[in-house]
C-alpha cells in the first residue's frame, strides 16, 4: 500500500530519477542488511518478536515488546484506508458518477460515519478470513494469487498510462535524474520509504522468518523481497506519476496532492477525462490497490497473531480472536475520528486520530526498534550469531559489509530518521 500511495508522491516530490535512484541505493544496501537481519532472527529462534529477543535474556524482551506494539498501531488504521479503497472500488464498479468532484466525494464519505465503517468492516472481514484460515491455507493461497495479479494489474496500467498524450514529458521526469533536485530532506524521504515499503522494524519479518525452514537460502529470500518492492513501487510511479503529470501539468501539482488527495480525489479526476472507459479503469486501479492494501493488512494481522500465541502460550484461535477484537475495536474509533470524534485533533488543527497513529508508529517508534535491534544484534550478542544462521543455508560472502552496516551505518542513518521526522512534525523544517 505504501508503494501504491506514498512512493509517487514522494518521487514526484523529491524530483522523480534522482528519488528513484536514492530509494534504490537504500533498498539494496541498508534495506536488504536489515532483512536480512530480522528473517534470520526469526528463524533462528523460531518465535515473533518478543520470543526472539527474549530468547538471548529476559532483559531483553522489551525491545521485542517495543517492536511488537507497532503492527497493533498501524493494523487499525490500514483497514480504516482498506474501506476507503473498497468503496472507490465498488463506486467505480457501480458507474462511477460523481467521484470525480475535486474531493467533495471523498470528505462525504469519511465523514458519513456508519457507511465508512461499513466498508471498514468489509475490508477487515476480507483480511480476517485469509488469516483465519492459517499460514499455508490462507496467507500462502492468498499471496500466491494476490501477488502476481498486483504486478500484472499494475503494468498493464503503466503501459496505458503512458499512453495518454504528453505522458512522455511525465515519464521523462520520473526516470532522467535532476541532481538540481538532490537534497538531505530527500535522503531523509528516501531512508523513511525503505523502512516503510520493506516492512521492517514493526516485526513482521521477524514473524515470517520463524515460518521458515532451516534449507531455506535467506540470502536469496530477501533480495527477492527487496527486488519485488522497488518492482512494485516502480511500476506505482509508471502509473500514476506520467498520468497525473499530464492532468495537473506540473510535478509540483503532483506534489502538492499528497497521500488520500493523490488516490481519491485527483486519480478519480484523471479517470474521468478518460471518457467512457473511465469505469473500467477506475475498477482496475481500485482492484489493484485492494490487492495491495490486502497484503498488507493480511501481514499486519499475522503478526499481532503470532506476537499474542507467542507471548501468551495460547492457542492460535485464541490469539486470532484477541487480534479480531483489538484490530475492530481501534479501527472503529480511528473511523470515528473523521465524524462524530473528529473533535480530537492530536496534532493540532485539522489533524485526526488517524494521522497521530500514523506519527507514532512509522515516524518514532519504527526508528527507534531499529535503533534498539541494531545496538542489541551488532554490539551485544554480535553479528556472528546472525551470520551463523544465514550461513546454515548458503554462503554469506558479504558478512563483513553486513556486519559494518548493522553496527555502524544503519544505526546513525536510523537516528537521522527519526530525529528528522520528529523535527520536521513539530514544525522545526519542513520535508
Amino acid at each position: 500500500l505504501g508503494s501504491m500511495w506514498r512512493f509517487p508522491y514522494l518521487a514526484a516530490k523529491y524530483g522523480g530519477g534522482t528519488f528513484l535512484i536514492t530509494y534504490f541505493v537504500f533498498v539494496f544496501t541498508i534495506g536488504i542488511a536489515l532483512l536480512l537481519l530480522e528473517t534470520a532472527l526469526g528463524r533462528k529462534t523460531g518465535q515473533s518478536s518478543i520470543g526472539a529477543f527474549k530468547m538471548f535474556g529476559k532483559k531483553f524482551a522489551f525491545i521485542g515488546v517495543f517492536m511488537s506494539a507497532v503492527p497493533f498501531i498501524i493494523v487499525p488504521y490500514y483497514c480504516v484506508i482498506g474501506g476507503w479503497v473498497t468503496r472507490y472500488l465498488g463506486g467505480y464498479a457501480m458507474g462511477g458518477a460523481g467521484m470525480a468532484d475535486g474531493g467533495d466525494f471523498f470528505s462525504g464519505f469519511i465523514t458519513s460515519g456508519p457507511e465508512s465503517l461499513i466498508f471498514m468492516l468489509l475490508f477487515m472481514a476480507l483480511t480476517y478470513f485469509v488469516v483465519g484460515r492459517g499460514v499455508n491455507g490462507g496467507i500462502e493461497k492468498a499471496n500466491l494469487i494476490m501477488m502476481p495479479a498486483l504486478i500484472i494489474i499494475a503494468a498493464a496500467l503503466a503501459i496505458y498510462a503512458l499512453t495518454l498524450p504528453g505522458a512522455i514529458d511525465g515519464l521523462k521526469f520520473y526516470l532522467v535524474p535532476d541532481m538540481s533536485k538532490f537534497s538531505p530532506e530527500l535522503v531523509i524521504a528516501a531512508l523513511g520509504q525503505t523502512f516503510f515499503t520493506l516492512s521492517l522494524a514493526m516485526g513482521i519479518m521477524v514473524t515470517y522468518g520463524s515460518y521458515l525452514d532451516k534449507s531455506t537460502k535467506l540470502t536469496s529470500s530477501v533480495g527477492q523481497i527487496a527486488g519485488t518492492t522497488f518492482g512494485v513501487s516502480l511500476l506505482a510511479g509508471f502509473m500514476i506519476v506520467p498520468a497525473t503529470f499530464v492532468a495537473m501539468g506540473s510535478a509540483d501539482a503532483v506534489a502538492q496532492n499528497s497521500g488520500p488527495s493523490l488516490m481519491f480525489i485527483v486519480l478519480p479526476q484523471v479517470f474521468e477525462g478518460l471518457g467512457s472507459i473511465a469505469p473500467i479503469v477506475g475498477v482496475v486501479f481500485f482492484v489493484l490497490v485492494l490487492f495491495a492494501a490486502l497484503t498488507s493488512s493480511i501481514s499486519l494481522v499475522e503478526t499481532c497473531t503470532s506476537i499474542i500465541q507467542d507471548g501468551l502460550h495460547c492457542s492460535r484461535k485464541k490469539a486470532f480472536i484477541v487480534t479480531v477484537v483489538w484490530t475492530t475495536l481501534m479501527g472503529v474509533l480511528v473511523n470515528l475520528g473523521y465524524s462524530s470524534l473528529s473533535f480530537i485533533q492530536p496534532m493540532g488543527e485539522g489533524s485526526s486520530i488517524l494521522d497521530f497513529l500514523d506519527f507514532i508508529s512509522n515516524s518514532v517508534m519504527m526508528p527507534l526498534a531499529a535503533l534498539m535491534t541494531c545496538i542489541f544484534v551488532g554490539w551485544i550478542i554480535k553479528p556472528k550469531a546472525i551470520e551463523e544462521e544465514v550461513m546454515l543455508s548458503a554462503p554469506f560472502k558479504m558478512r563483513k559489509i553486513w556486519a559494518f552496516t548493522i553496527k555502524y551505518i544503519a544505526p546513525i542513518l536510523v537516528i537521522i530518521i527519526l530525529v528528522a521526522y520528529v523535527a520536521s512534525t513539530l514544525g522545526f523544517f519542513k520535508m
